[in-house]
Protein backbone atom coordinates (compact mmCIF):
# COMPACT_ATOMS: atom_id res chain seq x y z
CA UNK A 1 0.00 0.00 0.00
CA UNK A 2 3.02 2.71 0.57
CA UNK A 3 3.18 2.72 -3.29
CA UNK A 4 -0.22 3.86 -3.34
CA UNK A 5 0.54 7.18 -1.63
CA UNK A 6 3.70 7.40 -4.28
CA UNK A 7 1.36 7.00 -7.09
CA UNK A 8 -0.80 9.20 -5.66
CA UNK A 9 1.84 12.22 -5.60
CA UNK A 10 2.80 11.69 -9.16
CA UNK A 11 -0.48 12.02 -9.81
CA UNK A 12 -1.21 15.22 -7.93
CA UNK A 13 2.12 16.87 -9.68
CA UNK A 14 1.21 15.27 -13.38
CA UNK A 15 -1.86 17.67 -12.28
CA UNK A 16 -0.66 20.58 -11.26
CA UNK A 17 1.70 20.27 -14.10
CA UNK A 18 -0.67 19.84 -17.06
CA UNK A 19 -4.42 21.50 -15.83
CA UNK A 20 -3.13 24.89 -14.41
CA UNK A 21 -5.13 24.13 -11.67
CA UNK A 22 -4.71 25.78 -8.24
CA UNK A 23 -2.03 23.76 -6.40
CA UNK A 24 -4.57 23.48 -3.47
CA UNK A 25 -7.12 22.09 -5.10
CA UNK A 26 -5.07 19.57 -6.73
CA UNK A 27 -3.84 18.46 -3.61
CA UNK A 28 -7.11 18.50 -1.78
CA UNK A 29 -9.16 16.38 -4.94
CA UNK A 30 -6.27 14.19 -4.74
CA UNK A 31 -6.23 13.91 -0.74
CA UNK A 32 -10.13 13.17 -1.39
CA UNK A 33 -9.55 10.26 -3.97
CA UNK A 34 -6.62 8.83 -1.73
CA UNK A 35 -8.77 8.74 1.20
CA UNK A 36 -11.79 6.80 -0.50
CA UNK A 37 -9.71 4.64 -1.86
CA UNK A 38 -7.74 3.74 1.48
CA UNK A 39 -10.73 3.05 3.43
CA UNK A 40 -12.39 1.30 0.15
CA UNK A 41 -9.09 -1.40 0.40
CA UNK A 42 -8.75 -1.29 4.36
CA UNK A 43 -5.08 0.55 4.01
CA UNK A 44 -5.83 2.15 7.14
CA UNK A 45 -8.91 3.23 9.43
CA UNK A 46 -10.74 5.46 9.31
CA UNK A 47 -9.39 6.90 12.62
CA UNK A 48 -6.81 7.88 11.13
CA UNK A 49 -8.38 10.98 9.15
CA UNK A 50 -9.87 12.10 12.44
CA UNK A 51 -6.66 13.41 13.54
CA UNK A 52 -6.67 15.89 10.88
CA UNK A 53 -8.84 18.54 12.45
CA UNK A 54 -6.58 18.12 15.54
CA UNK A 55 -3.54 19.08 13.29
CA UNK A 56 -5.35 22.19 11.47
CA UNK A 57 -5.68 23.58 14.63
CA UNK A 58 -2.11 22.79 15.90
CA UNK A 59 -0.93 24.53 12.98
CA UNK A 60 -2.78 27.68 12.97
CA UNK A 61 -1.87 27.94 16.74
CA UNK A 62 1.81 28.34 15.63
CA UNK A 63 2.95 32.16 15.79
CA UNK A 64 4.89 31.63 12.33
CA UNK A 65 1.74 31.86 9.93
CA UNK A 66 1.00 35.61 11.90
CA UNK A 67 4.55 36.56 10.32
CA UNK A 68 2.74 34.77 6.96
CA UNK A 69 -0.08 37.65 7.12
CA UNK A 70 2.07 40.12 7.93
CA UNK A 71 4.57 39.42 5.16
CA UNK A 72 1.98 39.38 2.53
CA UNK A 73 0.86 42.79 4.10
CA UNK A 74 4.89 44.42 3.62
CA UNK A 75 4.75 42.55 0.21
CA UNK A 76 1.98 44.51 -1.34
CA UNK A 77 2.92 47.97 0.33
CA UNK A 78 6.46 47.65 -1.26
CA UNK A 79 4.55 47.21 -4.13
CA UNK A 80 2.42 49.87 -4.39
CA UNK A 81 4.72 52.86 -2.90
CA UNK A 82 6.91 54.57 -4.36
CA UNK A 83 9.71 53.72 -1.98
CA UNK A 84 11.66 51.63 -3.91
CA UNK A 85 12.01 53.97 -6.95
CA UNK A 86 13.32 56.35 -4.81
CA UNK A 87 15.92 53.53 -3.48
CA UNK A 88 17.47 52.48 -6.71
CA UNK A 89 17.49 55.82 -7.78
CA UNK A 90 19.74 57.11 -4.96
CA UNK A 91 21.65 53.82 -5.48
CA UNK A 92 22.68 54.05 -9.04
CA UNK A 93 23.77 58.24 -8.42
CA UNK A 94 25.85 57.54 -5.76
CA UNK A 95 27.28 54.44 -7.29
CA UNK A 96 27.92 56.08 -10.12
CA UNK A 97 30.72 58.59 -9.08
CA UNK A 98 32.27 55.42 -8.10
CA UNK A 99 31.61 52.91 -10.98
CA UNK A 100 30.95 53.44 -14.36
CA UNK A 101 27.09 54.68 -15.70
CA UNK A 102 25.99 50.80 -16.38
CA UNK A 103 27.40 49.30 -13.74
CA UNK A 104 26.13 51.84 -11.00
CA UNK A 105 22.79 50.95 -12.72
CA UNK A 106 23.15 47.68 -12.28
CA UNK A 107 24.39 47.08 -9.11
CA UNK A 108 21.90 49.16 -7.61
CA UNK A 109 19.16 47.40 -9.10
CA UNK A 110 20.73 43.98 -7.42
CA UNK A 111 21.35 45.98 -4.40
CA UNK A 112 17.39 47.17 -4.24
CA UNK A 113 16.94 42.71 -4.86
CA UNK A 114 18.85 42.27 -1.87
CA UNK A 115 17.12 44.84 0.36
CA UNK A 116 13.91 44.41 -0.58
CA UNK A 117 13.72 40.75 -1.49
CA UNK A 118 13.93 39.46 2.27
CA UNK A 119 10.83 41.70 2.99
CA UNK A 120 8.84 41.28 -0.02
CA UNK A 121 7.57 37.39 1.03
CA UNK A 122 8.20 35.59 -2.01
CA UNK A 123 10.66 35.52 -5.53
CA UNK A 124 7.51 35.99 -7.54
CA UNK A 125 6.57 39.61 -5.51
CA UNK A 126 10.49 40.41 -5.54
CA UNK A 127 10.05 39.73 -9.17
CA UNK A 128 7.19 42.15 -9.52
CA UNK A 129 8.80 44.80 -7.96
CA UNK A 130 11.94 44.98 -9.74
CA UNK A 131 10.27 44.47 -12.70
CA UNK A 132 8.77 48.04 -12.26
CA UNK A 133 11.61 49.83 -10.85
CA UNK A 134 14.86 48.48 -11.92
CA UNK A 135 13.80 46.75 -15.30
CA UNK A 136 12.33 49.67 -16.74
CA UNK A 137 15.15 51.97 -16.17
CA UNK A 138 17.65 49.48 -17.58
CA UNK A 139 15.47 49.66 -20.83
CA UNK A 140 15.53 53.39 -20.75
CA UNK A 141 19.19 52.80 -20.94
CA UNK A 142 19.32 50.49 -23.31
CA UNK A 143 20.49 47.42 -21.70
CA UNK A 144 19.91 44.23 -23.69
CA UNK A 145 17.16 42.37 -22.60
CA UNK A 146 18.57 39.00 -22.14
CA UNK A 147 20.74 41.26 -19.52
CA UNK A 148 17.40 42.58 -17.97
CA UNK A 149 16.43 39.32 -17.73
CA UNK A 150 19.21 37.64 -16.43
CA UNK A 151 19.57 40.51 -13.40
CA UNK A 152 16.10 40.27 -12.53
CA UNK A 153 15.48 36.44 -12.13
CA UNK A 154 18.92 37.08 -10.15
CA UNK A 155 17.86 40.03 -7.68
CA UNK A 156 14.35 38.34 -7.28
CA UNK A 157 16.02 34.95 -6.00
CA UNK A 158 17.97 36.22 -3.23
CA UNK A 159 15.21 36.81 -0.79
CA UNK A 160 15.39 32.73 -0.51
CA UNK A 161 18.82 32.92 0.98
CA UNK A 162 18.97 36.22 3.31
CA UNK A 163 17.24 36.10 6.12
CA UNK A 164 14.78 36.68 7.21
CA UNK A 165 12.43 36.36 3.87
CA UNK A 166 9.30 34.53 4.23
CA UNK A 167 10.69 31.32 2.31
CA UNK A 168 13.69 30.75 4.56
CA UNK A 169 11.43 31.02 7.38
CA UNK A 170 9.04 28.64 6.14
CA UNK A 171 11.60 26.30 5.50
CA UNK A 172 13.17 26.73 8.57
CA UNK A 173 9.77 26.12 10.31
CA UNK A 174 9.52 23.00 8.09
CA UNK A 175 13.02 21.63 8.69
CA UNK A 176 12.06 21.40 12.38
CA UNK A 177 9.09 19.17 12.17
CA UNK A 178 10.99 17.22 9.39
CA UNK A 179 14.07 16.62 11.94
CA UNK A 180 11.57 16.15 14.75
CA UNK A 181 10.03 13.19 12.42
CA UNK A 182 13.56 12.46 11.95
CA UNK A 183 14.56 11.55 15.28
CA UNK A 184 11.61 9.44 15.72
CA UNK A 185 11.46 7.44 12.74
CA UNK A 186 15.27 6.89 13.63
CA UNK A 187 14.41 6.08 17.14
CA UNK A 188 11.62 3.60 15.73
CA UNK A 189 13.82 2.15 13.43
CA UNK A 190 16.36 1.61 15.54
CA UNK A 191 18.84 4.29 13.46
CA UNK A 192 22.40 5.01 15.03
CA UNK A 193 21.13 9.12 14.44
CA UNK A 194 18.75 8.15 17.75
CA UNK A 195 21.47 7.50 19.96
CA UNK A 196 23.70 10.35 18.38
CA UNK A 197 22.03 13.20 21.36
CA UNK A 198 21.22 15.84 18.24
CA UNK A 199 19.72 18.66 19.34
CA UNK A 200 16.46 19.43 17.24
CA UNK A 201 17.28 22.39 15.00
CA UNK A 202 14.83 25.66 15.32
CA UNK A 203 14.32 28.36 12.96
CA UNK A 204 17.18 30.20 14.15
CA UNK A 205 19.77 27.88 13.19
CA UNK A 206 18.49 27.72 9.18
CA UNK A 207 18.53 31.60 9.48
CA UNK A 208 22.32 32.00 11.04
CA UNK A 209 23.78 28.76 9.26
CA UNK A 210 22.56 30.01 5.82
CA UNK A 211 24.06 33.40 6.48
CA UNK A 212 27.58 32.60 5.45
CA UNK A 213 26.95 31.14 2.04
CA UNK A 214 24.54 33.39 1.38
CA UNK A 215 26.92 36.60 1.66
CA UNK A 216 29.34 34.48 -0.17
CA UNK A 217 27.10 34.02 -3.00
CA UNK A 218 26.16 37.81 -2.78
CA UNK A 219 29.54 39.04 -2.97
CA UNK A 220 30.62 37.30 -6.01
CA UNK A 221 27.40 38.18 -8.10
CA UNK A 222 28.06 41.67 -6.96
CA UNK A 223 31.41 41.31 -8.34
CA UNK A 224 30.15 38.93 -11.26
CA UNK A 225 27.87 42.03 -11.88
CA UNK A 226 30.32 44.85 -12.02
CA UNK A 227 32.66 42.82 -13.94
CA UNK A 228 30.35 42.37 -16.93
CA UNK A 229 29.34 46.14 -16.87
CA UNK A 230 32.25 47.56 -16.48
CA UNK A 231 32.99 45.47 -19.61
CA UNK A 232 30.43 47.05 -21.68
CA UNK A 233 31.08 50.80 -20.34
CA UNK A 234 34.37 50.63 -21.81
CA UNK A 235 33.35 48.61 -25.35
CA UNK A 236 30.78 52.00 -25.85
CA UNK A 237 31.85 55.53 -27.57
CA UNK A 238 32.50 57.68 -24.87
CA UNK A 239 29.76 59.90 -25.90
CA UNK A 240 27.41 57.75 -24.64
CA UNK A 241 28.76 58.26 -20.91
CA UNK A 242 26.70 60.82 -19.05
CA UNK A 243 27.64 62.65 -16.03
CA UNK A 244 25.76 61.68 -13.26
CA UNK A 245 22.17 63.61 -12.25
CA UNK A 246 21.94 65.37 -9.10
CA UNK A 247 20.26 63.55 -6.24
CA UNK A 248 17.01 64.62 -5.42
CA UNK A 249 16.24 65.49 -1.61
CA UNK A 250 13.85 62.65 -1.47
CA UNK A 251 16.39 60.12 -2.80
CA UNK A 252 19.15 61.44 -0.39
CA UNK A 253 16.86 60.39 2.83
CA UNK A 254 15.42 57.01 1.17
CA UNK A 255 18.79 55.92 0.72
CA UNK A 256 20.20 57.15 4.01
CA UNK A 257 17.00 55.58 6.16
CA UNK A 258 16.05 52.34 4.39
CA UNK A 259 18.94 50.51 4.41
CA UNK A 260 19.85 51.63 7.72
CA UNK A 261 16.44 50.29 9.00
CA UNK A 262 16.63 47.37 6.76
CA UNK A 263 19.96 45.70 7.63
CA UNK A 264 19.31 46.27 11.52
CA UNK A 265 16.16 44.59 11.19
CA UNK A 266 17.81 41.48 9.38
CA UNK A 267 20.74 41.78 11.57
CA UNK A 268 18.25 41.53 14.83
CA UNK A 269 16.55 38.80 13.30
CA UNK A 270 20.09 36.84 12.50
CA UNK A 271 21.36 37.12 16.15
CA UNK A 272 18.09 36.42 17.21
CA UNK A 273 17.30 39.84 19.20
CA UNK A 274 13.70 39.74 18.08
CA UNK A 275 11.18 37.45 16.28
CA UNK A 276 10.47 37.24 12.41
CA UNK A 277 7.06 38.33 13.32
CA UNK A 278 7.87 41.17 15.19
CA UNK A 279 10.45 42.39 12.45
CA UNK A 280 7.39 41.94 10.26
CA UNK A 281 5.24 44.07 11.95
CA UNK A 282 7.70 46.74 12.72
CA UNK A 283 8.59 46.96 8.80
CA UNK A 284 4.59 46.60 7.88
CA UNK A 285 4.17 49.87 10.73
CA UNK A 286 6.81 51.77 9.59
CA UNK A 287 5.48 51.41 6.07
CA UNK A 288 2.01 52.06 7.05
CA UNK A 289 3.25 55.97 8.42
CA UNK A 290 5.77 56.21 5.51
CA UNK A 291 2.65 55.74 3.28
CA UNK A 292 0.54 58.30 5.24
CA UNK A 293 3.06 60.71 5.41
CA UNK A 294 3.84 60.94 2.36
CA UNK A 295 0.39 61.03 1.03
CA UNK A 296 1.40 58.37 -0.96
CA UNK A 297 -1.47 55.68 0.67
CA UNK A 298 -4.54 56.99 -0.55
CA UNK A 299 -7.61 55.10 0.07
CA UNK A 300 -7.93 53.46 -3.61
CA UNK A 301 -4.11 52.44 -2.86
CA UNK A 302 -4.87 51.23 0.47
CA UNK A 303 -7.76 48.71 -1.18
CA UNK A 304 -5.40 47.45 -3.23
CA UNK A 305 -3.02 46.69 -1.09
CA UNK A 306 -5.25 44.90 1.21
CA UNK A 307 -6.67 42.99 -2.00
CA UNK A 308 -3.01 41.85 -2.74
CA UNK A 309 -2.62 41.23 0.92
CA UNK A 310 -5.12 39.18 1.43
CA UNK A 311 -4.92 36.95 -1.63
CA UNK A 312 -1.56 36.29 -1.13
CA UNK A 313 -2.74 35.43 2.56
CA UNK A 314 -5.64 33.11 1.49
CA UNK A 315 -3.13 31.11 -1.38
CA UNK A 316 -0.77 30.25 1.10
CA UNK A 317 -3.58 29.23 3.66
CA UNK A 318 -5.36 27.45 1.07
CA UNK A 319 -2.14 25.85 0.44
CA UNK A 320 -0.70 24.68 4.31
CA UNK A 321 -4.29 23.10 5.10
CA UNK A 322 -4.01 21.28 1.71
CA UNK A 323 -0.10 20.17 2.01
CA UNK A 324 -0.69 18.97 5.54
CA UNK A 325 -4.12 17.23 4.37
CA UNK A 326 -2.24 15.46 1.64
CA UNK A 327 0.91 14.35 3.99
CA UNK A 328 -1.05 12.86 6.58
CA UNK A 329 -2.55 10.57 3.94
CA UNK A 330 0.42 9.39 2.49
CA UNK A 331 1.76 8.99 6.59
CA UNK A 332 -1.32 6.74 6.82
CA UNK A 333 -0.45 4.86 3.56
CA UNK A 334 2.91 4.17 4.77
CA UNK A 335 4.89 5.97 2.53
CA UNK A 336 7.44 8.12 4.85
CA UNK A 337 8.21 4.91 6.32
CA UNK A 338 9.06 3.24 2.81
CA UNK A 339 11.00 6.27 1.85
CA UNK A 340 12.74 5.52 4.97
CA UNK A 341 13.88 2.05 3.73
CA UNK A 342 14.94 3.09 0.84
CA UNK A 343 17.24 5.82 2.36
CA UNK A 344 18.49 2.94 4.43
CA UNK A 345 19.99 1.48 1.58
CA UNK A 346 22.30 4.58 1.33
CA UNK A 347 23.14 4.68 5.36
CA UNK A 348 26.82 4.01 4.55
CA UNK A 349 26.89 6.59 1.46
CA UNK A 350 25.77 9.30 3.17
CA UNK A 351 27.03 11.78 0.36
CA UNK A 352 24.39 9.47 -1.87
CA UNK A 353 22.06 9.62 -0.07
CA UNK A 354 22.38 13.98 0.03
CA UNK A 355 22.88 14.11 -3.98
CA UNK A 356 19.43 12.15 -4.27
CA UNK A 357 17.53 14.43 -1.77
CA UNK A 358 18.94 17.43 -3.26
CA UNK A 359 18.14 16.45 -6.76
CA UNK A 360 14.46 15.30 -5.95
CA UNK A 361 14.82 19.51 -4.66
CA UNK A 362 16.16 20.58 -8.02
CA UNK A 363 13.47 19.13 -9.84
CA UNK A 364 10.85 19.93 -7.95
CA UNK A 365 11.45 23.68 -7.94
CA UNK A 366 11.11 23.56 -11.80
CA UNK A 367 7.49 23.59 -11.44
CA UNK A 368 6.79 24.62 -8.09
CA UNK A 369 6.73 27.40 -6.49
CA UNK A 370 8.79 27.92 -3.17
CA UNK A 371 5.65 28.00 -0.96
CA UNK A 372 4.43 24.41 -2.36
CA UNK A 373 7.54 22.76 -2.55
CA UNK A 374 8.35 23.20 0.67
CA UNK A 375 5.07 22.67 2.30
CA UNK A 376 4.57 19.67 -0.35
CA UNK A 377 7.71 17.95 -0.73
CA UNK A 378 10.27 19.02 2.50
CA UNK A 379 7.45 17.18 5.06
CA UNK A 380 8.20 13.63 2.22
CA UNK A 381 12.50 13.69 1.46
CA UNK A 382 13.40 15.48 4.36
CA UNK A 383 12.28 13.13 7.50
CA UNK A 384 14.29 10.26 6.01
CA UNK A 385 17.28 12.02 5.25
CA UNK A 386 17.31 13.40 8.47
CA UNK A 387 16.64 10.17 10.39
CA UNK A 388 20.21 8.40 8.95
CA UNK A 389 21.66 11.78 10.98
CA UNK A 390 23.60 14.47 10.36
CA UNK A 391 23.91 18.46 10.62
CA UNK A 392 19.87 19.24 9.66
CA UNK A 393 20.79 22.56 9.67
CA UNK A 394 23.66 21.82 7.03
CA UNK A 395 21.38 20.43 5.09
CA UNK A 396 18.43 23.13 5.40
CA UNK A 397 21.82 25.81 3.86
CA UNK A 398 21.95 23.19 1.04
CA UNK A 399 18.14 23.01 0.29
CA UNK A 400 17.95 26.79 -0.02
CA UNK A 401 21.02 27.12 -2.55
CA UNK A 402 19.87 24.09 -4.95
CA UNK A 403 16.19 25.39 -4.40
CA UNK A 404 17.93 28.84 -5.24
CA UNK A 405 19.35 26.91 -8.52
CA UNK A 406 16.02 25.52 -9.56
CA UNK A 407 14.76 28.88 -9.85
CA UNK A 408 17.35 30.19 -12.12
CA UNK A 409 18.13 27.27 -14.40
CA UNK A 410 17.17 27.33 -18.03
CA UNK A 411 14.62 26.37 -19.82
CA UNK A 412 11.91 25.94 -16.68
CA UNK A 413 13.02 27.72 -13.86
CA UNK A 414 10.83 29.42 -11.98
CA UNK A 415 12.13 33.07 -11.55
CA UNK A 416 13.49 32.89 -15.14
CA UNK A 417 10.63 31.99 -16.97
CA UNK A 418 8.71 34.71 -15.07
CA UNK A 419 11.20 37.34 -15.54
CA UNK A 420 11.17 36.71 -19.55
CA UNK A 421 7.41 37.19 -19.71
CA UNK A 422 8.07 41.12 -18.53
CA UNK A 423 10.65 41.93 -20.70
CA UNK A 424 9.82 43.31 -23.99
CA UNK A 425 11.52 42.22 -26.62
CA UNK A 426 11.86 38.72 -25.44
CA UNK A 427 15.25 37.93 -26.03
CA UNK A 428 16.48 34.38 -27.46
CA UNK A 429 17.24 31.45 -24.58
CA UNK A 430 20.61 30.96 -26.17
CA UNK A 431 21.05 34.64 -24.75
CA UNK A 432 19.90 34.31 -21.93
CA UNK A 433 21.74 31.25 -20.97
CA UNK A 434 25.13 32.82 -21.81
CA UNK A 435 24.35 35.60 -19.72
CA UNK A 436 23.40 33.46 -16.43
CA UNK A 437 26.06 31.34 -17.18
CA UNK A 438 28.33 33.65 -14.85
CA UNK A 439 25.65 33.51 -11.95
CA UNK A 440 25.01 29.65 -12.30
CA UNK A 441 28.71 28.81 -12.21
CA UNK A 442 29.44 30.44 -8.91
CA UNK A 443 26.22 29.24 -7.27
CA UNK A 444 27.59 25.39 -8.31
CA UNK A 445 30.45 26.53 -6.85
CA UNK A 446 29.08 27.92 -3.62
CA UNK A 447 27.06 24.92 -3.04
CA UNK A 448 30.04 22.48 -3.58
CA UNK A 449 31.88 24.51 -1.38
CA UNK A 450 29.26 24.13 1.45
CA UNK A 451 28.86 20.48 0.54
CA UNK A 452 32.59 19.56 0.94
CA UNK A 453 32.96 22.06 4.03
CA UNK A 454 29.81 21.34 6.22
CA UNK A 455 31.80 24.09 8.97
CA UNK A 456 31.09 27.40 6.65
CA UNK A 457 26.97 26.69 8.01
CA UNK A 458 28.56 26.67 11.69
CA UNK A 459 30.56 30.24 11.72
CA UNK A 460 27.43 32.50 12.74
CA UNK A 461 25.39 29.72 14.58
CA UNK A 462 25.14 30.53 18.63
CA UNK A 463 23.53 27.52 19.55
CA UNK A 464 25.47 23.83 19.83
CA UNK A 465 24.38 20.97 17.53
CA UNK A 466 24.14 17.65 20.08
CA UNK A 467 22.69 18.58 23.63
CA UNK A 468 22.18 15.14 26.42
CA UNK A 469 20.08 12.70 25.12
CA UNK A 470 16.49 13.34 25.33
CA UNK A 471 13.32 11.59 24.26
CA UNK A 472 10.25 12.68 22.46
CA UNK A 473 6.93 11.50 23.14
CA UNK A 474 3.83 12.38 20.77
CA UNK A 475 1.90 13.86 22.87
CA UNK A 476 5.01 16.55 23.11
CA UNK A 477 5.75 17.05 19.85
CA UNK A 478 3.78 20.73 19.39
CA UNK A 479 5.01 22.22 22.56
CA UNK A 480 8.34 20.92 21.42
CA UNK A 481 8.12 22.62 18.19
CA UNK A 482 6.85 26.20 20.18
CA UNK A 483 9.67 26.16 22.21
CA UNK A 484 12.09 25.43 19.78
CA UNK A 485 10.87 27.84 17.56
CA UNK A 486 11.87 30.29 19.62
CA UNK A 487 14.40 32.77 19.60
CA UNK A 488 17.33 32.37 22.71
CA UNK A 489 16.02 34.89 25.49
CA UNK A 490 18.68 36.72 27.58
CA UNK A 491 18.75 36.65 31.32
CA UNK A 492 19.96 38.95 33.77
CA UNK A 493 22.90 36.54 34.28
CA UNK A 494 25.08 35.78 31.03
CA UNK A 495 25.96 32.88 32.27
CA UNK A 496 22.16 31.70 32.37
CA UNK A 497 20.62 32.10 28.70
CA UNK A 498 18.47 29.33 28.21
CA UNK A 499 19.25 27.55 24.96
CA UNK A 500 16.58 24.54 24.14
Amino acid sequence: MSLLGLLLLVLALVLMMTTGWATYAVLLAVSTLGAVLGLAVGAFDAGVLRALPERMVGLLEHDLLQALVLYAMVGALLNHLALINGLYGGLSKTLARLTGRRAASELAGLGVGMLMAPMNGSVGASLVTLSRTAERAWAAEGLPPERRVTLVAVASTLGVIVPPSLVLLLLGDAMLRAHTEGLTLARQLGLPAAQAGTRIINTQDVLQAALAPGALLLLVWLGITWWVARRHDRAEPPTTTARPSAMARSEGWTLCIVPTFIIALLALVATGRIRAVEAAAAAGVTLLVWGLVSRQLTRPVLARVLDDALALTGALFALLVAAVTFSLLLRAFGTDVLVTEWMRTLQGQPALAMAAVLLVLLASAFVLDAFELIFLVIPIVMPPLLALGGDAAWVAALALLVLQAGFLLPPLGYALVLSMGQVEPRPSQRAVVLALAPYLLTLAGVVGLVLAAPETTHWLRTTPATVPQMTIEGDDLDALMREMSAPPVETPNAGDAAAK
